[in-house]
């Protein structure tokens, strides 16, 4: 389809991006109405094949809270809201999605041979409290924490990446350099 393929480790790609020269950080602001109260302008469906089980290991792990929760038939997860300070993400059963067959089945990438379509990122005070906390509730650390510095002209964070149980991959990062003027 593109003409190319390889595969990279999730490090390989996060030390290519990071040897990239940033050419512009210029963002044209398009004015938008406010979001419903509650609500980030994008948020993220994930799935699980054991959503329930999920959910349940993401508030221990990630320090997740559920907001809003919807079990079918035999405790399906048909719906679930879990927010961290103004973060929100959306987690469900994994498979067919019951009344909506117009809609492709949701997977987990335990269910796909650990293949990922996106991964996630937040903001948290401490990302090295917090790595602590993902490691003892049994998230497997990719990449230690470690600063990622973007340039005297940009930021610095300080981020790790994890697995959780089922292998969706999440970066936990915590800003330690504002650009300048911020």
């Amino acid at each position: 389809m593109f003409g190319w393929h390889h595969e990279f480790s999730l490090l390989q790609l996060h030390r290519m991006f990071l040897n990239l020269t940033i050419v512009s950080l210029s963002v044209k602001y398009i004015p938008m109405k406010a979001t419903p109260k509650g609500w980030p302008r994008l948020s993220s469906a994930i799935y699980y094949d054991d959503a329930a089980g999920a959910i349940h290991w993401l508030c221990r792990a990630f320090g997740f809270e559920v907001r809003f929760k919807v079990e079918g038939d035999a405790g399906r997860i048909v719906h679930s809201e879990l927010v961290y300070g103004e973060a929100l993400i959306m987690v469900a059963q994994s498979g067919e999605r019951p009344g909506r067959p117009q809609y492709p089945r949701g997977a987990s990438p335990q269910s796909i041979a650990g293949v990922n379509t996106q991964s996630l990122m937040l903001y948290v005070d401490n990302v090295d409290e917090h790595c602590a906390r993902a490691r003892a509730a049994g998230a497997k650390v990719l990449d230690e924490p470690s600063v990622h510095d973007y340039g005297a002209d940009y930021w610095a964070d300080r981020s790790y990446g994890a697995l959780d149980p089922e292998g969706h991959v999440w970066w936990f990062t915590e800003r330690v350099r504002n650009p300048p003027g911020e």
